[in-house]
Parts: structure tokens; sequence; C-alpha cells
């Protein structure tokens, strides 16, 4: 094993600042205790999604700011969310390999900028590409967290939000510009702009808007615009189960709980309820509310009727029960005399019969 016991203490040895985000079901901010305590096997990773840790390490200069390094990294848990050690010996292991074998040196005899570590992940079987959205939104808050500028797509979606009264010309939005703008609801009044027009927004800027809006914390206004569109749109049925799954990935910040769950509730019970793009969105993005017994007993009464079959439920129990909080209530949902035969037959399907 290296001389650095951890990869909170490697980086914390190098000339750079940094940031740690938790990359799994949305990007939040992780503490560099916290995951140093998780990296020591003291506590287990708080936010779990697959069965692994998806992180990124933000590296960069104060100085040059504008270069700065990302790292993602996927390390797998064991059964009770904690890192396997042995996964981290062999990632730190890789890493100072490939800084040694990159720089002609040990790393950090002479320790250096940020860039020197551009290229470590190379070949690192633990490191992964983020999808397209979450990467535009990394970026953007890549660049807030650096006090660096927004992309140059981000001046046409601030205008666009900004404007109101031709919403229908959308066409010549960037990604990344809606990302940004998104990101930075607290400047320049974005998040109040965005509220007023959201209700209003073509389907195409809503669903973007919707996959950053999972990475935000709204207000109370912009909660309520998402939360009012989710249940019109439900109530209505005219959209597809794409714009209701990307309407359950924005309402997951919202701050409101018992809102949330009377609203998911009307999801569930809506013709939606049990298609495999809104169970999955309800279910990696709004898994908090789920502690509710009001809205954990009706989703798996509806996930047990998944259209997706036994594969769908298998596949997100196995992920939700990961959870230690979700895991004991779920499995007291399990055991209920009052579940449904649809219930017990894919409770069965899981476990075998034997379980019950």
């Amino acid at each position: 094993m290296s001389r650095f016991e951890t990869l909170t203490d490697f980086i914390r040895q190098t000339e750079a600042q940094f940031r740690i985000f938790d990359m799994g079901r949305c990007i939040d901010k992780l503490s560099v205790d916290s995951f140093r305590k998780v990296e020591m096997g003291q506590i287990p990773y708080p936010k779990p999604f697959l069965h692994q840790a998806w992180i990124a390490v933000l590296m960069w200069n104060p100085k040059q700011a504008q270069e700065n390094v990302v790292w993602f990294l996927k390390l797998p848990l064991d059964e009770q969310g904690f890192l396997v050690q042995a996964a981290r010996d062999d990632f730190l292991n890789r890493l100072l390999q490939n800084l040694t074998n990159s720089q002609g040196k040990a790393p950090l005899d002479q320790p250096g900028d940020a860039t020197e570590y551009r290229d470590a992940l190379k070949d690192n079987p633990f490191s992964f590409t983020p999808d397209q959205e979450k990467m535009a939104a990394f970026h953007a808050t890549a660049t807030v967290t650096t006090r660096q500028p927004a992309s140059s797509f981000y001046s046409p979606a601030q205008q666009y939000f900004q404007r109101g009264s031709d919403l229908q010309q959308w066409d010549q939005l960037g990604y990344q510009g809606i990302a940004d703008f998104v990101i930075r609801h607290q400047d320049e009044n974005n998040e109040a702009n965005l509220a007023t027009v959201f209700n209003d927004l073509p389907d195409t800027p809503l669903e973007a808007a919707c996959t950053f809006l999972e990475h935000i914390h709204p207000g109370n206004d912009l909660s309520a615009a998402i939360l009012q569109k989710l249940e019109q749109v439900t109530d209505a049925g005219e959209v597809s189960a794409n714009q209701i799954g990307a309407l359950l990935r924005a309402v997951s910040q919202c701050p409101d709980d018992q809102q949330k769950v009377t609203v998911l509730k009307q999801v569930l019970s809506s013709k939606y309820g049990t298609e495999a793009e809104v169970i999955a969105a309800l279910a990696s993005r709004c898994w908090a509310c789920l502690q509710y017994p009001e809205l954990l007993q009706p989703f798996l009464e509806t996930l047990a009727v998944n259209q997706a079959g036994q594969e769908c439920f298998n596949r997100v129990m196995a992920d939700l029960m990961f959870i230690p909080t979700l895991r004991a209530l779920t499995l007291q949902q399990f055991r209920s005399p009052e579940r449904s035969e649809a219930l017990s037959k894919a409770i069965g399907g899981m476990f075998g019969d034997g379980f019950l």
C-alpha cells in the first residue's frame, strides 16, 4: 500500500483546492470530512446508487481556476453500504502508479498544480463518464464553484426564460445554456423568471429544465410551479411518460414533503403509475418520500404490476433496499397481511416463495 491511506489524504497534500460531489442520484456536495470517514470505513456511504459510490473530485489552482481537473469515480460498496476497502486500495495504487509513470517521479515529491493530474485516471476501471445531462449539470456546477463565467450558451438561455412572451422560439437554445441558467438559479432573478414561465414552457425546454432542477433546491414559488405542473399534466393525461418522469426529477428537491407525497400518490394512481420510466424516476429521485408509509404502500403495490414486469420490480427493489431506512420500512410492508396478491407474487419472484 502507498504512503497515502486514503484518496482524501492524497488530494489534501497537493497544492490544489478541491471539492467532492456525490454524482449518484443527483449532484450534491459531499463534505471532505464525511468522505474521509467513508474511506476509513467509519460510516456507510450516505447516498448509495446501484450499490456504488458515484463521486466527482474537482481540483483547481486558485490562480488558474479555469484549468480545473475532474475525476469521476465509482467505487463499490458492501451489503451494508460501506466502501469496499480492497477496491479503494486498488484504485489508489493504480492512481499513484499512473502519476509516477507520467511524471517520472513519485507523486508529490515536488507538488505541482492540478493539471498534472488530468490523465491520472487513464485506463482506471473505477472511472466513469457521466451521461450528457449530468455532464452539463456538473460543468455548470464546476464553473459556479470555481467562480468562473458560465458557458457562451448561458446568455441566450437567460434571455429566453426572462422573455416569457415568445416561448416557442426555443430551437436555438443550447443544452449547456439551460444547465447554466438552472444551476445559477440564485443569480439575477433567474429562479423567479423560471417560476413565472414554468407552466407555459413547451415540452422540450420544460423537460430539459427539469433534468437540471433535480440538482438544485428550488424556493417556494418555483417549487409550487413544479408541483402544480405535475398535478395538471397527470390529471390531463395527455403528455408522455417521459415528461412525467422529468417532472418527478424536478419535484425531488422541492422542500414540502407532505405536498410532494400527495402529488406522488396522484401520479401512482394515474395511468402513468405503472410506466417503467415513471417508476424509475420516482424510485431513484424521490426515494426520500418513500419513507412515508402512506406513499411507500401504494408505490410497492403499483411497482408489483408495473408494465416492465418482474425484472423491473427486482431491479428497483434491489436499489431501494440498499438504503438502510427504506430496507426496514419495505420489509415491514412486505410482511403486511393487507398486501395484495400481486405484491405477494412479485415478492416471491424476487426472494423465493419461502420469504413470506
